[in-house]
């Protein structure tokens, strides 16, 4: 396929079908009908069929990716009549490029087309599912930090800091800390938490965060009484995920996440160094 027609194409798609209302994007079945070269509204809803049965056929449920719509369209008379339409997004899109015929240019472009952003929006998804637990592990370092200062402070001593914060664990895990390492396999050196899934980091930073407060709040001055405020808050979190059907101790691991931070920064100074401005002697030599 030539450059021009691949421009044009994408231009289309992108500038003149998407659509976006209230920061959502979508194509509208109709539009995309003619872009994928269909003349018959009728053969269209076939490849439609089909694309929601492979949506089914992926355990998706169809109605969150085909919407059914009615709109009026002009007549040529001045008037306007009601048509039916569908509201799709990218995945919509693409599972009913994969049902057309690669045959056909607008096919093949639209079958590259959707599946290239559909795999870009499963890799951002995925980045911002990292760096929400890279900032969730960062919070609960802080928020240890802090306690291990405040106990400091009330008590003279923080030198009970991780025997308080074991306790909590066994109070959130139904485990001791180290059961918990030994579960999720993790490295006897390092921390439990480098290892804990975004919302375990979140429980604990929460239950930390009450014993700060009420630790300063109700001026305790003994380990022994912010150690039982420390597990009854962790208590109180467990008792809230068992509540909503999690089961803290049966959650996987998640990935070490030194290494998921490692891998995120190299990726971003891999991404800088490919978007470099070229110097004079590389653009000659170019």
């Amino acid at each position: 396929m030539k450059t021009e027609i691949v421009q044009a194409l994408t231009s289309t798609f992108e500038s003149h079908a998407r659509k976006t209302e209230n920061d959502v994007e979508f194509w509208l079945a109709r539009d995309l009908q003619k872009l994928l070269g269909y003349f018959e509204w009728r053969n269209f809803c076939t490849a439609i069929s089909k694309a929601k049965i492979s949506c089914e056929a992926s355990g998706l449920k169809p109605s969150d990716h085909f919407v059914d719509i009615n709109k009026m369209v002009d007549l040529g008379s001045g008037g306007q009549r009601e048509v039916d339409d569908i509201m799709l997004n990218r995945y919509a899109c693409y599972l009913i490029a994969q049902n057309g015929d690669p045959a056909k240019p607008e096919i093949a472009f639209a079958q590259t087309y959707f599946a290239i952003q559909t795999r870009r929006a499963e890799l951002i998804e995925k980045r911002l599912f990292e760096i929400e637990r890279i900032t969730a592990r960062k919070k609960l370092s802080e928020t240890e930090k802090e306690l291990s200062k405040t106990i400091f402070q009330q008590t003279g001593s923080d030198k009970n800091f991780a025997a308080i914060r074991s306790k909590g664990d066994h109070a959130l895990f139904g485990k001791t800390t180290q059961e918990m390492k030994e579960t999720w396999s993790v490295p006897t050196t390092r921390p439990l938490a480098d290892y804990a899934p975004t919302l375990i980091l979140k429980a604990k930073d929460f239950a930390s965060e009450i014993t700060i407060y009420n630790t300063r709040e109700h001026q305790m001055k003994s380990e022994s009484k912010i150690s039982n405020e420390h597990v009854t808050n962790n208590k109180a979190v467990r008792n809230t995920l068992l509540e909503r059907g999690i089961v803290p101790e049966n959650l996987s691991a998640a990935e070490d996440v030194k290494k998921v931070e490692r891998r995120l920064n190299s990726e971003g100074k891999k991404s800088l160094q490919g978007s470099k401005f070229l110097t004079k002697e590389e653009m000659e030599n170019d």
